[in-house]
This record gives structure tokens, sequence and C-alpha cells, in this order.
């Protein structure tokens, strides 16, 4: 599900850096170049994200910041700061943000507060009692039942672990949509990931046995029907 965010930052680059890499966390995000602009904006939309920058013209950041908490409803609010004294930390926390990153920031930093703000939104926001246990996926003679965590095809079990479930799930609550890796990472792995010194992503866990079921189910999301997956099983995974 892609998320609507707002950027408020009068540098034109680092706005649309951040843009850019806000959309490898599936969020959308509309740009103003200053504070008045910024509110009017959030204001006019529904966003679920602000990142909001403190140094801004006509209206700066820790008042934008103010209004938008006086306003009915929450959105997380990542701020923006050239300033690394812990009294002006303390102060935009204190206005209402709920986290911080000094300037320069990286990349993976301002992308790993993003997920945590996310996360902890939707850890405020639980599904409806039942949901998830009585959920049932079906395509063609595949049928998925996420609260016993059993595929069949055609009425023979299929055997996956964890992950491959997973992440064959989450396809199969999408379909038609393209995820790049940081997607699947966040949604299917829940951010279990590691920076390698190169700057490569690996997973951990039990993907690197070697099992062959992931890259099975990888390979039927291409197919037009996902029922041929049972065609294509290995020997050793057919029932």
């Amino acid at each position: 599900m892609t998320r609507a965010a707002l950027i408020i930052e009068d540098d034109p680059t680092l706005a649309e850096l951040v843009q850019l890499h806000l959309r490898d966390v599936d969020c959308e995000a509309d740009i103003a170049d200053d504070g008045v602009t910024g509110l009017e904006k959030f204001k006019e939309g529904s966003y679920e994200l602000v990142v909001l920058d403190i140094m801004l013209p006509r209206k700066d950041g820790l008042s934008v910041c103010r209004d938008i908490r006086r306003l009915p409803g929450y959105v997380p609010i990542l701020m923006l700061t050239a300033k690394s004294t812990e009294l002006d930390r303390v102060r935009g926390l204190e206005t209402g943000a709920d986290d911080y990153l000094t300037k320069p920031f990286s990349v993976r930093e301002l992308v790993a507060r993003v997920k945590a703000l996310l996360r902890r939104v939707d850890a405020l926001s639980p599904e409806p009692a039942g949901t998830a246990e009585n959920e049932i996926i079906e395509h063609g003679s595949m049928r998925i039942d996420v609260g016993k965590r059993l595929v069949s095809i055609e009425g023979t079990d299929v055997t996956l672990t964890a992950k491959e479930f997973e992440l064959l799930a989450h396809f199969a609550r999408n379909p038609g949509q393209v995820f790049n890796r940081v997607q699947l990472l966040d949604q299917v792995w829940a951010c279990n990931q590691v920076f390698s010194g190169s700057g490569d992503i690996e997973l951990c866990g039990e993907e690197s046995s070697g099992h062959r079921g992931l890259p099975l189910v990888i390979d039927a999301l291409v197919l037009s029907d996902i029922s041929e997956l049972y065609n294509i099983m290995p020997n050793n995974l057919k029932p």
C-alpha cells in the first residue's frame, strides 16, 4: 500500500533526494519549499508522514509542527535540522516531532527512521480481531489459509518455510503489483536485514539455507496462471 508523505524543505536538491528515497519505503511525497505553503498543503491533503525542516522561509519548522499538532488526527513528523545541540533537539521533540535527523545525514539512516515511524503508526492501528486468522486467499486451484499457514494446490498440501509462506501470501494479497527489494525486506522480512561492508543487503535467517522453495515461489509469480506453481515444483518439494 502506497502512503502519502509531505516534505517541507527549502533546499530543492535535498527535498528531491528525500522524495526519491521515500519511494523505497512505498511513500509518494509532495514537496513544499516554505512553512506557509507546507502547512496549507498539509491541511488540504491526507498525509501519513511529514518530513519537516526547522529552518524555513515565511514560517519556521517548529511553528509548522506546533500548528500540525493542533489539528485533529495523528501524523508522524520527522524533523530535519542543521542544529546539533541538545537544546534544539529537545525543542523539536517538545513541539511535537516524533524523531529528528541532523544534517548532513545518510540515506540509510533516513530510510531506517522513516520505517520505524511507519511501524509505530501501524502498531497503533491494529487489524480488526480475527481478520488475519480467518483470511483465505484463492488463485485458481491454489488456496492459502493464512490463519493455519497452509498452502494447497488442487487439494494437495505444499510445504514451504515460514518466510516462503509470507512472501507468497504477500504477493497473493497484492496481485499485479511490483515490489522492489527494499519494500520486500521491510514488508516480508520485517527489517530483518544487515548491511555488508560493500553496502549490499544480505538476508539473515532461514533463507540462507539453500532451500529451493523461495526461488520456486518467485518463479511462480511471473506465470500467467499461478496454479502452474505445482508444475514447476522440484520433485523433492512435491507432496
